[in-house]
């Protein structure tokens, strides 16, 4: 007997995960803030890496999605692995940005 849940279940656990990642990405943007706020050399870096990072995130999310359509998964398998990689940059990034003082 299959769940007949079983498709909303798959987009309800996106959605958690697409919130959760919202919630750090506010705090990421937060830290960042801070950081350009001090001003110096460290905030002009780190305006130059932020672009930098959002375009290498928006390519390998893009190779991400592409790679999981053509090996037909389902829709919200596709999105999942989008997802993931930027999970996957939030992750690496509030670690070295919560310390704001060095």
């Amino acid at each position: 007997m299959s769940n007949p849940l079983g498709p909303w279940n798959a987009w309800f656990a996106l959605s958690a995960q697409a919130t959760r990642m919202c919630w750090e990405a506010q705090t990421v943007i937060w830290f960042r803030g801070l950081r350009i706020v001090q001003g110096g050399a460290k905030a002009e870096a780190e305006t130059t890496r932020m672009i930098t990072e959002k375009v290498a995130a928006l390519a390998e999310a893009q190779v991400a999605a592409m790679t999981a359509v053509l090996k037909g998964n389902k829709k919200h398998r596709v999105a999942k692995k989008a997802l993931g990689v930027y999970a996957k940059l939030l992750v690496t990034l509030s670690k070295r940005v919560s310390y704001v003082s060095r």
